[in-house]
């Protein structure tokens, strides 16, 4: 995916960093895995019931972006899609790469998907987020971070 995908939010009572996964490039001989780190460890996120807990957020969304790895021989692990909607106001800071160029392919293989990031105000107003910056978000307004995916591998026969 070619970034680690960090998002940060945070207030004067509450700080949250996370990295969010996506997915492996394709290789010789085998397909990449979806919805995994592949530029640090494995962590694991926080569970959405103790986000939510400790957090004023609501995990709107989590899922994985289906198709969005690159196509060929061999595919791309798909990456996937988070929505977090903020019940209080917050800072929010990305740290994001891949939204402005694609990953390309290997031997033939196409492109993976770019990256997006999506703030929606509580009034369903959509601006696309720099891939790295930081802003200030009402109580109300969600983040979705679609997260760029790697190239296929090989043409496909």
């Amino acid at each position: 995916q070619g970034t680690m995908n960090n998002l940060i939010f945070g207030n004067e009572t509450h700080q949250y960093y996370e990295t969010i996964s996506s997915g492996a490039p394709a290789g010789p001989v085998f397909d990449g895995s979806p919805a995994v780190h592949t530029h640090m460890t494995n962590s694991r996120l926080t569970d959405p019931e103790i986000l939510e807990t400790r957090y004023p957020v609501i995990l709107k969304e989590f899922k994985i972006n289906k198709d969005s790895g690159g196509k060929g021989q061999w595919r791309a692990g798909d990456g996937i899609k988070r929505t977090l909607t903020f019940k209080t106001p917050m800072t929010l800071s990305l740290l994001t790469g891949y939204r402005n160029q694609v990953i390309p392919g290997v031997k033939g293989g196409q492109s993976g998907q770019k990256g997006q990031n999506i703030l929606t105000t509580q009034k369903g107003e959509k601006t696309v987020l720099k891939p790295c910056c930081s802003q200030k978000v009402n109580k109300g307004d969600s983040i979705t971070i679609i997260t760029p995916t790697g190239g296929g591998y090989g043409k496909k026969t």
